[in-house]
């Protein structure tokens, strides 16, 4: 089986190119799937260091109360400075990027990763961090198989793409209602809805990607669309983990 997008003959490469095509494809793959991890890897110790700073414990470790730096960042204007400030960072890269310099959205992505970090140090509050670990190393299986699928897959994904997001769009409507229905019965559909719609997401998000691949594209061109591609299967790996451990966290 190929490696390189189906398009490739298309833009004129023959079988002589075959090799070299797939050396170039790897390494872009690679390069995204670097930046991705050490954008999770920046959230986790971002998001650890908060907990550990915002909490007050006793001897046996068990959460006492907060901090004045907790009760800044987990309550209060802060949190929804730092949502704007996540939710800003994102459509910026969106819009901008290409005008960016490749380092720069670079940035501009790890500044998102510390900032997502700051926010999700709350899911330290309402779950162990044994389950956190475990649903967390849960989560990276599923998400390397399905986006190994989708690198591999023959198969065109992107008819279920539009279904994919149609049902994203359905999910954060259904979150929304949700806060003011306060339905364990509803809380239960969104968070296995939300597990099949990233799952399915990681899959086509990621042959999306390889096929964004062009041998032509000069090293800024080739930053750029790493960094995206990274920004998206972080996004992807994110809000999986995040919904699995409605299912398999162990609350306080």
């Amino acid at each position: 089986m190929s490696d390189f997008d189906r398009n490739v003959a298309a833009r004129g490469f023959g079988t002589a190119h075959a090799a070299e095509i797939d050396a170039g494809l790897r390494a872009y793959m690679i390069r995204i799937y670097n930046y991705m991890a050490a954008g999770v890897a920046l959230t986790g110790v971002v998001s650890w260091i908060t907990f550990n700073a915002a909490v007050v414990t006793d001897a046996t470790g068990k959460i006492t109360g907060l901090t004045s730096f907790g009760q800044t960042i987990f309550s209060g204007p802060l949190t929804i400075v730092l949502f704007l400030a996540t939710l800003g960072i994102v459509f910026f890269l969106s819009f901008r990027i290409d005008k960016l310099q490749a380092s720069t959205a670079l940035m501009l992505f790890m500044g998102y990763a510390a900032l997502l970090g700051l926010m999700l140090s709350s899911v330290f509050l309402a779950y162990t961090g044994a389950s956190i670990t475990r649903t967390f190393f849960i989560s990276a299986a599923s998400f390397g198989a399905l986006s190994l699928y989708g690198y591999t897959t023959q198969r065109d994904l992107s008819p279920i793409g539009s279904f994919l997001i149609m049902g994203l769009f359905g999910l954060i409507i259904a979150m929304l209602v949700n806060l003011f229905l306060k339905s364990s019965g509803l809380d239960f559909i969104i968070s296995a809805a939300g597990v099949l719609i990233f799952a399915g997401l990681t899959a086509w998000d990621t042959q999306k990607i390889k096929e964004m691949y062009d041998a032509n594209d000069d090293g800024t061109v080739a930053g750029r669309k790493s960094v995206m591609g990274a920004l998206t299967l972080y996004l992807d790996f994110i809000n999986l983990f995040l919904f699995m451990l409605r299912f398999l966290g162990d609350r306080r």
